[in-house]
C-alpha cells in the first residue's frame, strides 16, 4: 500500500497525545475485557503496584464517541487539559484496541467497564470528572450516575441526545439519505460515508478525492463491524426501562449551533431534564463536532466549567 494520509494523521495524533505526558497502555480490567487508553504518565503502569504522589491532579476521564479511536477525538484537548488535570482516555470497546469476550453491549455495559478501569488504576480516591462527546456522552451520563457526586464531582455532556428516540433516528435517517439507521453510522461505501462526515461538520470540504474516503473506510470502519452493530443496537437509552433523570453533579451540556447528527433544540430538552444544576453552552458556527471545530473556545469553555472560574 503506498501512502496513506489517515495513517499519517492517526501518527500526528499520536504525537500530540505523547506531547501532552500521555502513554498508550493496555489495561485488563477483568477476565473478559481489555481497555485500550493513553493515561497521564504519573499514573501507573498496568499491573504494577502505583507509586504514591503526596500532591495529585485530579483525574478527568475524556469518553470518546462512535465511529472513530478516542485519539481522533480528543487530540486538541489532551494539551490544555494535561496542565491540570491526570487524563485517562479509553478508546471505546470494539474500537481501537478494546476488547471483550463478554455477550454484553449496551452503554451501560461500556460505563460499567470504565468505572472498572478507573479502580485498576488506583484513582478511586481523586477527585474524578468525566467527559463524554456523542455516544460517550451516554456512557458519561451513566457513570456520573452510577458513582454519585462522592466520586464524580463534575460531568461534560457534548452533543450527546441523551433523549434520542425512534423518531429522531428516522429524522437523521432522512438527512442522511439512507434506510437504515446502520448504514450511516457504519457506512459500507465512499457514498455515504460522505454523507456521514457532511452531517458531522458545520461546514465540509467540498471536494473529498475517492482515495482519501477509501483509505478512512480501511481505517475506522472495516474492524469488528459485528459488534459495532450490535453496540447500536444494544443503546439502553432507547428502551422503555430508560428515563432520563438529573444527575447530582454539575453538568456541562456543549452543543454545535449546527449539529445535524443531534440538533440543537435537542440541546435545550436534555439540560432542562439533566435540572437545575445543568447548564448549556451553545458554539456558533460548529455541527456534532465543536470540540473539533473550535477547539479553543470548546477549551476554554471546558476549562472553566471543571476548575470552576466560569461566571455565573
Amino acid at each position: 500500500m503506498g501512502f496513506s494520509i489517515v495513517s499519517f494523521m492517526n501518527s500526528m495524533f499520536r504525537r500530540s497525545f505523547v506531547s501532552a505526558g500521555l502513554r498508550s497502555d493496555d489495561i485488563s480490567v477483568d477476565s473478559d475485557t481489555t481497555i485500550h487508553c493513553w493515561i497521564s504518565a504519573s499514573l501507573p503502569v498496568s499491573n504494577e503496584s502505583k507509586n504514591p504522589d503526596m500532591n495529585p491532579k485530579p483525574v478527568l476521564l475524556l469518553i470518546p464517541g462512535f465511529g472513530v479511536h478516542a485519539i481522533w477525538h480528543w487530540n486538541a484537548q489532551v494539551g490544555p487539559l494535561s496542565r491540570h488535570f491526570d487524563i485517562i482516555v479509553p478508546d471505546l470497546i470494539f474500537f481501537g484496541g478494546s476488547t471483550t469476550s463478554s455477550s454484553l453491549r449496551s452503554e451501560v455495559f461500556q460505563a460499567e467497564v470504565f468505572t472498572r478501569l478507573l479502580d485498576v488504576l488506583g484513582v478511586a480516591d481523586r477527585d474524578i470528572y468525566i467527559a463524554g462527546t456523542s455516544y460517550g456522552g451516554f456512557v458519561a451520563y451513566h457513570m456520573a450516575q452510577s458513582l454519585g457526586s462522592e466520586r464524580v464531582k463534575r460531568v461534560v455532556i457534548a452533543s450527546s441526545d441523551l433523549l434520542k428516540s425512534e423518531e429522531d433516528d428516522k429524522e437523521l435517517m432522512k438527512r442522511g439519505g439512507v434506510d437504515n439507521l446502520v448504514d450511516l453510522m457504519l457506512p459500507k461505501n465512499t457514498k455515504t460515508l460522505k454523507s456521514l462526515m457532511g452531517l458531522t461538520t458545520y461546514r465540509p470540504p467540498k471536494f473529498m478525492p475517492e482515495f482519501l474516503l477509501k483509505d478512512i473506510m480501511r481505517y475506522h470502519y472495516k474492524e469488528n463491524t459485528e459488534q459495532k452493530l450490535e453496540l447500536i443496537n444494544g443503546l439502553v437509552l432507547e428502551t422503555k426501562d430508560f428515563e432520563l433523570t438529573p444527575l447530582q453533579q454539575d453538568v456541562l451540556v456543549v452543543w454545535g449551533e449546527g449539529d445535524q447528527i443531534f440538533p440543537v433544540d435537542k440541546a435545550y430538552k436534555v439540560k432542562e431534564k439533566l435540572g437545575d444544576k445543568a447548564r448549556l453552552e451553545v458554539l456558533p458556527k460548529t455541527g456534532h463536532m465543536p470540540h473539533q471545530e473550535d477547539s479553543k473556545r470548546f477549551n476554554k469553555i471546558l476549562l472553566n466549567f471543571l476548575l470552576d472560574t466560569s461566571k455565573p
